[in-house]
């Protein structure tokens, strides 16, 4: 099944000295699975859907592919599932871009309850730039290293997340 679309996801800025992205959304009758909560596989669709957002404010939107003959893929993502959310209820994602180097972007969707700011959900994703022509890894751009770079340098003004980076295991005591 499709979901239907978001409340118009909208982009703006949380203030002038900072250009955190913040994307807004709504959870769908749709998400919603036989717990009554929104299903652990719409979490990776609205996080998804804030990236395609993201991503056109980076120059690496949908025309990315058609206008540089490259497009991103995703290496790797860690998401936390921290609080429910409900059908109807309203979520705010900020976007922190973590780290950039010459082809790859780290970076962390922070996802909170529209109406109170609790944390519901974090999305880390590691994300590859790649050549179309030959499916291989490839350097950015200039036109869209041109725009991180700037988005970096501000967001490297951020303290770190929590978290950030970490490996799913059972920790173990020693016995």
């Amino acid at each position: 099944m499709t979901p239907g679309p978001l409340t118009l996801p909208r982009h703006c800025y949380e203030n002038s000295l900072m250009t955190l992205p913040r994307t807004t959304l709504t959870v769908l009758p749709e998400w919603i699975d036989h717990n009554g909560h929104m299903n652990v596989a719409y979490y990776v669709l609205a996080f998804d859907l804030v990236t395609d957002t993201v991503y056109e404010t980076w120059g690496l939107g949908l025309d990315y592919p058609e206008r540089e003959k490259h497009s991103i893929f995703t290496l790797g993502m860690n998401i936390d599932y921290v609080s429910e959310v409900f059908n109807g209820e309203p979520l705010s994602v900020t976007t922190q871009l973590l780290d950039m180097d010459h082809k790859r972007i780290h970076y962390l969707h922070t996802m909170v309850h529209g109406n109170d700011d609790r944390l519901v959900a974090r999305n880390e994703c590691l994300c590859m730039n790649i050549s179309l022509d030959n499916r291989r890894s490839a350097p950015f751009p200039s036109s869209v290293r041109n725009k991180l770079k700037p988005v970096f340098l501000e967001h490297q003004k951020l303290a770190m997340p929590d978290g950030v980076g970490r490996t799913l295991r059972i920790p173990h005591k020693n016995s």
